[in-house]
């Protein structure tokens, strides 16, 4: 390197710059040029090559605040002096006399190393690079060539970035900060109904500082669930999910990536098969029965059934899991495990500024969101302790008790044969997570069920004769009485039709680019499926607020993921793994209780007194619980 003068290095130097950079060429290149006279200091910035040559490479380089020349230097050199030499060329899909002019500068390296001295790199506020500190490794003829180039880059690269902007679906006028938040209302399932109504199926909100995209036609379901399936399976971090579910380690709210294959494989293949839920099929049995005794000991007087429905959910779903029911309450559940679960659900629920304006996560320290979030954590975690204690205390016979989920997945995590470990946090984030999706599922879709039979009784009366004349005198429901009820089927298909447990399906987020029905959805952006508006969506179903289960009698259509019009569970690789255990559940209460009992509602309570209000959260059940009269039936 020719070492020159601080005066003529300066001097020269800004000749140069001063002939070649008038303003329309700094406006081209985005360089900010800054002459000082009175210390003689020249200063040059531009970044904007610097950034997108580090996107494009996805390097994870930390951008610090830097003071001295030195610093700025070394970081530069790391920045420039890469392997991937050719990407400096390739930034704008040059032509190829371009590209082969770009790449003759590019790769030669003392052309590379003298072009630090043309950049500075800044996190929040610019930083300069003093222009005398680099004084002996500049030649004013490689600044000259140095620019030429930056100018013939950034030139292509606006070619680029000025390609059309991304044709994003439909969206309503949208307010300052807030975007369409304001739109969303207590309900927004009915919301985006309307908005859907008015702007299309597929719907495009900015909710905070977070792009969404809404869709709610089966048609555009598929194509979310189907086409795009992959790229459309991570999830983006849910704040009260982070706090509860030990860092989003569990099943329904991991990102997408080998460690949420791996426990969804698990869950599948291990926890919730056939053949699992098949074995727990005494457990149903048991706590059916329980809940026909509950039910019949309140004759003559008036059955809180919503509770009783409640209880039979919780205790399912504690035996399977835990070997053990709370319903009763007692030293073992001195946590309150009933209590635990209504906190949970409400926080899970619950509105998070945190995830519509990532960047003042901060104000949940103020509201006392974060402080709920962690009370309720650390009783969870107490409790799962106990519970996992429990289970792995030799003095405790086994034979004492069948085999629960908390010992298979104990014993996977023990053999260590699993392709990734599993943590005891993530045995308890997995646990959690089966209460998330199992009791809320089972208890909404009974509820319901009876409060729709209450309301339509030529609907009660005809599942009724079905179901006993299967069972005939028997009494007992058994399990291989279901394939036979056909039309009891087909009301539990139209109870998810109106009532989907989780009307809007836990959000999406985009891994990548993607266009679909002629629309862009960069990546990044949060997918929701409406499942409560395309369950009543006119263009997939006739009379579409009519509680009708004749139109499933003759209708392939099911509730599994293939047919999009009904995706109470979902659909994709992000599907309910739980819909035979769930399913199990609803089928062989239901059909007891319309076996057992005939059913009518209080003195003075009429069919539309009934209060159908819902409550909205990650799932949504009725506020009122239902009362009724259950006379015992004998045959």
């Amino acid at each position: 390197m020719v070492s020159h003068s601080y005066k003529r290095i300066t001097t020269d130097s800004y000749v140069y710059v001063k002939q070649f950079l008038n303003d329309p060429a700094k406006q081209i290149l985005g360089m900010n040029i800054i002459r000082d006279k009175r210390v003689e200091k020249l200063w040059l910035s531009q970044k904007k090559y610097v950034e997108r040559v580090l996107v494009i490479e996805e390097q994870q380089i930390l951008l610090k605040k830097v003071h001295t020349n030195k610093n700025v230097v070394d970081m530069l050199t790391k920045i420039f002096l890469r392997e991937k030499l050719e990407l400096c060329s390739n930034l704008a899909g040059m032509s190829s006399l371009a590209k082969l002019f770009a790449s003759v500068l590019v790769n030669d390296y003392c052309f590379r190393r003298n072009t630090l001295n043309l950049y500075s790199i800044r996190q929040k506020e610019l930083q300069w690079l003093p222009f005398n500190g680099l004084r002996d490794s500049f030649h004013p003829s490689l600044l000259f060539a140095s620019i030429f180039l930056l100018v013939l880059l950034k030139f292509l690269l606006n070619g680029k970035s000025s390609k059309r902007k991304p044709n994003l679906p439909p969206s309503p006028p949208k307010l300052p900060i807030i975007g369409n938040l304001h739109q969303l209302g207590s309900m927004p399932h009915l919301s985006l109904q309307r908005l859907a109504q008015k702007f299309g199926p597929i719907l495009y909100l900015q909710l905070g500082e977070v792009p969404t995209v809404v869709i709610s036609s089966a048609r555009m379901a598929k194509e979310v669930m189907k086409t795009h399936d992959l790229a459309l399976s991570s999830r983006p971090q849910i704040f009260s999910a982070k706090h509860l579910f030990y860092d989003c380690t569990d099943i329904a709210f991991s990102p997408y990536g080998a460690y949420w294959r791996h426990i969804r494989k698990i869950c599948i293949l291990e926890l919730l098969s056939a053949k699992r839920v098949q074995s727990f099929s005494f457990v149903r049995d048991e706590e059916v029965a329980r809940l026909i005794r509950r039910i019949a000991e309140s004759y003559p007087s008036t059955t809180n059934l919503s509770k009783m429905l409640g209880l039979y959910a919780n205790d399912v779903l504690c035996r399977v899991a835990f070997g053990r029911d709370f319903s009763q309450g007692g030293e073992y559940d001195r946590h309150g495990f009933q209590k635990m679960l209504e906190e949970y659900q409400e926080l899970l629920g619950g509105f998070s500024t945190g995830d519509f304006f990532p960047s003042m996560e901060f104000i949940h320290n103020i509201t006392g969101m974060k402080s709920r979030l962690r009370h309720t954590f650390r009783r969870f975690d107490q409790f799962f302790d106990e519970v996992i204690n429990e289970h792995l205390n030799p003095e405790i016979q086994k034979e004492e008790r069948s085999k629960d989920l908390v010992d298979v997945l104990l014993e996977i995590q023990k053999s260590g044969s699993s392709e990734i470990p599993l943590t005891m946090d993530n045995v308890k984030a997995i646990i959690l997570d089966m209460f998330a999706a199992g009791t809320d599922t089972t208890f909404i879709t009974l509820d319901w069920g009876m409060t729709e039979f209450i309301m339509n009784p030529k609907v009660l009366e005809r599942a009724q004769a079905e179901v006993r004349k299967v069972v005939g005198e028997r009494r007992v429901v058994l399990e291989s009485d279901l394939p036979q009820l056909d039309y009891m089927k087909a009301v539990i298909k139209e109870i998810f039709r109106l009532h989907p447990p989780a009307p809007v399906s836990v959000p999406r987020e985009s891994m990548e680019d993607i266009i679909t029905n002629g629309f862009d959805i960069p990546a990044k952006t949060r997918v929701f499926v409406n499942a409560w508006a395309i369950g009543r969506d006119p263009e997939s179903w006739e009379n579409p607020e009519s509680f009708e289960p004749e139109r499933f009698l003759d209708s392939p259509i099911d509730f599994k993921g293939q047919d999009f019009e009904l995706i109470p569970f979902g659909a994709g690789r992000r599907i309910c793994p739980a819909i035979t255990f769930s399913t199990a559940s609803v089928e062989l209460a239901l059909a007891q209780l319309l076996y057992s009992f005939d059913w009518e509602l209080p003195p003075g309570t009429e069919a539309k007194d009934l209060d159908l209000t819902e409550t909205f959260g990650i799932t949504m059940h009725r506020i009122a619980d239902l009362l009724v009269i259950a006379k015992p039936h004998f045959p």
